[in-house]
């Protein structure tokens, strides 16, 4: 069974930091290009950071370039997002998703090949 389990999420001020982890299971970890999107209230789901598990590309949405990083464990096949100089408006659900594809760039989310039931990050102004 394909499995992507988020944790890392909850409260923080503005300005502070948080990572979150993304562990999978039930498939073959290489093949895949794993990260994270969001969901905001009243707003479209926004792909945030991908990496390719295979060679370690990354994508980043433009609004967190420069704040936010995402790795790769291979060993313990699970990828981390660090979220940095967090503001207001990263407030959102954020989901681990996984596909064959380099996915940040399809137009829908609801075909990825996997996602997690996603971790609440809120940020206080």
């Amino acid at each position: 069974e394909v499995q992507l389990v988020e944790s890392g999420g909850g409260l923080v001020q503005t300005g502070g930091s948080l990572r979150l982890s993304c562990a999978a299971s039930g498939f073959t970890f290489d093949d895949y290009n794993i990260g994270w999107f969001r969901q905001a209230p009243g707003k479209e789901r926004e792909g945030v950071s991908c990496i390719s598990m295979r060679n370690g590309i990354t994508y980043y949405a433009n609004s967190v370039k420069g704040r936010f990083t995402i790795s790769r464990d291979n060993a313990k096949n699970t990828v981390y997002l660090q979220m940095n100089s967090l503001k207001p408006e990263d407030t959102a659900v954020y989901y681990c998703a996984a596909d064959i594809g380099w996915w940040p760039y399809y137009s829908d989310y609801a075909s990825l090949d996997a996602r997690g039931k996603g971790t609440l990050v809120t940020v206080s102004s």
